[in-house]
């Protein structure tokens, strides 16, 4: 008789338990704000992916500059790379369209393109996939389901041909553009425009590779110029600019006085010499990592511009000179920021073109 009372009990606090159990997660659900119920589906579903243009994707420069604006939006979500978000490269041009309709095939919620040789690739996918939505950085398709984001390239390459026309000792400064584009014409022309606002009787050279991802030739280039008697180069010409970056570097370890100026991102470290000092006088940032998190952060908004053009000025800090430069005396800071202010506030007009 006592077993079986004992059996009795045991099987009662059983069924208590599971009871109790299951309750508190009901309760627990219940009491749950449905906007977190959907933020967690947001968050499991959303998908962006990113095309690289040729170069790789630690560049150092345009490519890079976008994905680490993309990780860092997907950091801060806790996505999962692989999952929520991924790159494809791009080896060649012929690589632009099968791995942009990839992403379309796959339903991708956002697709960024980096780079302005990404026009006419854009042009042919996006219509074929209408329901998808289609970043392009740095050029501008008309299409009701991409983005376009562009810079004043100009405005802050004026700001580092200030810079330029500050420490140049033999009043001799060079440009190394990528390829002759209307665009890179614009970093050309800002440039051109900044060091002669400082003292027009400075020789600027200028040279186009004809190649964004050469930096032999950047290198042969640079030794030219430097040859030359230039001692600050500007380079707007993405992986071909790094051989400008070595070949300053090792003229400076040789005992030369030389230097060079970054773009897109801040290319310092990239220039860094035994010493621990570096060759990069300053850069001009071109915010691409600002331009890639904005997009994705307003496309999961619900906010998406699609069919609009985006322009980023000195004036929201989509163009300009790294916050810290080492190698920029304070008076030259205070000159270029005196720049920056005219600039912004529209007395000076930087011109997008030569003349």
């Amino acid at each position: 008789m006592f077993k079986k009372v004992l059996a009795l009990l045991l099987v009662a606090m059983l069924s208590l338990g599971a009871l109790v159990g299951c309750g508190a997660p009901a309760k627990e659900q219940k009491e749950e704000p449905k906007n977190k119920e959907e933020q967690q589906a947001s968050k499991e579903t959303f998908r962006v992916g990113f095309v690289t243009d040729t170069g790789g994707i630690d560049d150092r420069s345009f490519n890079q500059g976008t994905w680490e604006g993309i990780v860092k939006y997907a950091k801060e979500k806790g996505w999962e790379e692989g999952k929520q978000y991924k790159y494809i490269q791009s080896n060649e041009e012929a690589d632009y369209i099968p791995n942009l309709s990839a992403f379309g095939d796959e339903k991708y919620d956002l697709v960024i393109a980096s780079g302005f040789l990404f026009k006419d690739a854009m042009k042919t996918v996006a219509p074929q996939y209408p329901d998808s939505k289609f970043a392009l950085i740095d050029e501008v398709v008309e299409q009701p389901n991409v983005a376009s984001i562009v810079f004043a390239e100009e405005q802050g390459s004026f700001l580092v041909g200030v810079a330029a026309a500050k420490a140049t000792k033999t009043k001799k400064v060079g440009f190394i553009g990528g390829m002759d584009f209307p665009l890179i014409r614009k970093f050309h022309a800002g440039f051109v425009a900044g060091v002669k606002a400082v003292d027009p009787s400075i020789e600027v050279v200028a040279q186009y590779a004809g190649d964004f991802g050469n930096p032999g030739l950047g290198q042969q280039i640079a030794s030219t110029m430097y040859e030359q008697g230039v001692d600050v180069i500007y380079h707007a010409a993405g992986g071909t600019g790094n051989g400008v970056i070595n070949e300053a570097k090792n003229r400076v370890e040789n005992g030369q006085e030389v230097w060079v100026i970054g773009v897109d991102k801040d290319q310092y470290e990239d220039g860094k010499l035994s010493n621990g000092k570096s060759v990069v006088l300053t850069s001009m940032m071109k915010r691409v990592d600002v331009a890639a998190y904005n997009i994705i952060e307003a496309t999961q908004k619900g906010e998406f511009p699609g069919g609009k053009v985006t322009k980023l000025t000195l004036a929201e800090n989509g163009v300009g000179i790294p916050e810290k430069n080492p190698n920029l005396s304070d008076d030259i800071i205070k000159t270029i920021n005196e720049y920056k202010e005219k600039i912004i506030k529209g007395e000076i007009e930087v011109p997008t073109t030569i003349k």
